[in-house]
This record gives C-alpha cells, structure tokens and sequence, in this order.
C-alpha cells in the first residue's frame, strides 16, 4: 500500500496543481497501482478547497488514464494498461462478433472507390531526401493547386498528418486549462476526447437539417468558449450540411458575441466526395476561422494528409510548434497528393467516386422509405438513425450479420433528451445489390427492444 503525497507543503492548490501532485506521487510509486485516492472530501477539507475543486483534479486525472473510478467504491490509481483508444473510440469499432457479412461501424470509404496511386506512386522519387530540414513545410507546386481549389482567399496554408492532427494542434494553440470549446451533439466521438484531454470543458450545441442551430450558438456563447468546432457538410455522424443562409446566421451571432468572438474550427473532412455546398464561415470571418481539408475519405486514410488555413498569426504558431516535432507532414507523401489532385485519371476516379456514395445515399433511403421510415438523403457516406433501444437495435443488426455504431460515442453526456436512441450506420459502403436487405434490416432494428 503506497501514501498518498504531502499535502500540506502544496502551494497551487488549483484542480491542475492538486491532478498533478497526486500525478507526481504515482510515477514516483509513492501510490501504487491499485491504491485507493483520499476522498474527495478528504482531500478538500485538507487544502481548505472546495471539493469541487478537487472533483476537477480527479476529473483530470482519470483523463490521462492514470486513476479509475469505481463508483461509491472510490477512486484507485489505474491498475491496467490503459488501452491506446479511448473508450469513446473503442464502441466505434461497433457491436457484434468477427466475420459478419457487412462491416458498417467504422466511417470509413469504400476501398474499391479510392483513387489508384499507382500511377502516383511510380512518379514519385525512388529516394526520399530533402535538401535541408528547414525547407518550406509545403511544396509550392501544392500550395498553389489547394490555394485554387480553396473556398476563400486564405491568409496562410499549412498540411498536416490528417483532420484531426489538424484539430488537435489549432486546440493546442488555443485550449488552456478550464476553458470552454463548443462542440456540435452528436459530432465526431474523438473531439469530445481531445477537449477534455487539453482540459477543456464541453459546451455542446444541438444540430438541424442544415447544422448548428443559430439560437443553440447564441445559448452557447453565454459560456464564454474559446473555440467553436463544427463540421460544414458531410456531417458526421447525421450527414446534415450548412448553406450559404446558415453561414450568414452563425456569422451575426458570433458578431454579436457579448464576451469575445470564439475561434471558429471548420473540419471539412469529406470534400472530395461531397456533393453539397462547399461554403465556410472564413468568407465572412478570416480573422476568425481555420478551416481544415482532409483527403482520407477521398484519395485513402492511409495518406493521412490534410490541408488547413486560417490567419498567419495562428497558422505560423502551428507551423512552429511542429518543428519542433514532426516538422513537416512527407514530401512524398505531398507529391502523391499533389499527382492525385492534378492527375486526369485521379479526378475522374474520385469524381466517380464521388457520383457512387450519392446515389448509395439515395438508394438506401428510397428503400428505408418502403418500409416508412422517411430521411432525407444525407451527404457523405453515413446514416444516423433514431432506434427505440440502442443495445437492442445493434444486436438486431448484428443477428442479421451487419456491424453498426451505437450513437453514444457521438453525443454529449445528457444532450439528448430522456429516452432518444441512436445508431450510425455507413451506408456508403452498401452496395446498390445489398441495399433492400440492409434497409429491411434497419427497419426492423429501429423499432427492436
């Protein structure tokens, strides 16, 4: 049995000074794995804290893998390698055993619809050299042809190693301890995962068919965030997609933001394959917005590129901060990109791609209609569904040999109300020959208790 660190010589006595006193002890096996915390009141009577303060330290704690709760049991220092995904990104990986006949959990694009890279890749240099490690961390030839296909004029561009590196390092230069980042519910399960990582408190906002909801946004911005992170179109998990009107609404009510306009992060993680509108915020707000350009659903995941701009005061931060690390994403890596954005045969193989996952989405709706259950179509490659019973629908599908995701992952904690249930189900990825027998079996699923 370990002891817990001395408390009384403990100056910042802030939720992070309390998380990492006790953090210190641990990796100096002062508390040994297994070892139970000090209450939480305990520890505040102690400091002469609220426990509040020191519920926030746990919080903190239990973030970084290091402690567990247990319930009325207590809190204990971590006694089991913590699994590299979190247990939000885990449930993504969907219910049900190995060897089912469809596989629609995971959000990925069909592998039969990517651009060819062969051709990419005979062009590319046998030798990965670089002239010196401070070059330019873009290929110009790459600037310019994303320069022209940019939806705004931009300040500065950078590439990074996908969307959500993009995401995670604009938070970095942004998210101190306590502050507040606004998140659209249900959206992408890593991002819930990445401001609590930085410490940061979820401010969730709810969707319509067109996106974040103006007066959610207005509500919202009462919290004082620093950051708002909203996906423009393809919308994962819901498929929903802004237009120019909805771009005009969340500008004024960001303008009028009483305490400081929030910076605004744009991952546009399914251009290539959208068929919707390619509008941004950046139009009207540069000073405000990075927007971010991922080409993992269209060129191929494993490229693990993307593209991201905004104002030079804060793209130049990212830039510098990743000399430090990376340094720069491959030029390799850069020039396959580059051929598959100016190659003819690319462009008609993603533009084929692109026409395939809309009349998927098209399908599969007309055919969940027959069972009376009206969608409107969604852009990109995903459903969300409202079930009666999530557990109960997955294991539906799963019986029916089709892996799907629960909507937990996707939302934020409580804001959903009492009793609404949901599944993700990649629909982009049915085949116009498979698609009458997935939808009869979401059908059934929806209503399965």
């Amino acid at each position: 049995m370990g002891h817990a660190p001395d408390l009384a010589s403990l100056t910042d006595r802030t939720p992070s000074g309390i998380a990492g006193a006790f953090s210190r002890a641990i990796r100096a096996g002062e508390l040994l794995p297994g070892d139970r915390l000090p209450t939480v009141r305990a520890v505040a009577a102690e400091l002469g804290v609220s426990p509040a303060t020191v519920s926030a330290a746990w919080q903190a704690l239990r973030r970084t893998g290091a402690v567990v709760s247990r319930g009325r049991s207590g809190t204990f220092v971590q006694d089991t390698p913590t699994p590299w995904l979190s247990p939000r990104q885990r449930e993504l990986v969907g219910a049900g055993p190995d060897g089912l006949r469809l596989d629609l959990s995971r959000g990925t694009p069909d592998p039969r619809l990517l651009p060819s890279i062969g051709p990419a890749l005979q062009r590319v240099s046998q030798r990965a050299g670089t002239l010196t490690y401070q070059d330019e961390p873009v290929l110009p030839e790459l600037r310019a042809v994303l320069a022209a296909s940019w939806p705004y004029p931009a300040e500065a561009l950078t590439v990074v190693d996908g969307a959500t590196d993009a995401v995670t390092r604009t938070l970095e230069q942004i998210v101190r301890y306590g502050d507040r980042v606004v998140l659209e519910s249900p959206t992408f399960p890593p991002f819930f995962d990445l401001v609590e990582t930085l410490g940061g408190e979820i401010v969730p906002v709810e969707l319509d068919d067109r996106g974040i909801r103006p007066d959610a946004l207005r509500k919202a911005l009462a919290a004082r965030p620093v950051a708002v992170i909203l996906q423009p179109r393809a919308h994962n998990p819901t498929g929903v997609a802004m237009d120019a009107t909805r771009v005009e609404q969340l500008t004024r009510v960001l303008r009028r933001a009483a305490h400081g306009m929030p910076w605004v992060i744009e991952d546009d993680h399914s251009a290539g394959i959208s068929t919707s509108a390619d509008v941004t915020l950046a139009t009207l707000l540069p000073e405000k917005v990075v927007h971010i350009r991922s080409y993992s659903k269209s060129h191929g995941p494993d490229l693990r590129i993307a593209a991201m701009s905004g104002p030079s005061e804060l793209i130049d931060r990212i830039v510098a901060r990743r000399m430090l690390g990376p340094a720069w994403t491959s030029r390799m890596v850069q020039t396959i990109l580059l051929d598959l954005l100016t190659s003819s045969q690319a462009l008609d193989e993603v533009g084929e791609a692109r026409r395939q996952y809309f009349a998927r989405q098209r399908t599969m709706v007309a055919e969940l209609a027959t069972h009376g259950i009206d969608l409107p179509p969604p852009d990109g490659i995903n459903l969300w569904l409202a079930v009666r019973d999530e557990r109960a629908a997955l294991v539906h599908l799963s019986a029916s040999g089709i892996r799907a995701a629960g909507g937990t992952p996707f939302l934020a904690g409580d804001a959903t109300a009492p009793g609404q249930a949901f599944v993700r189900v990649t629909t982009g990825l049915v085949s116009p020959d498979d698609a009458a027998d997935v939808a009869a079996a979401i059908a059934e699923a929806v209503v399965a208790v």
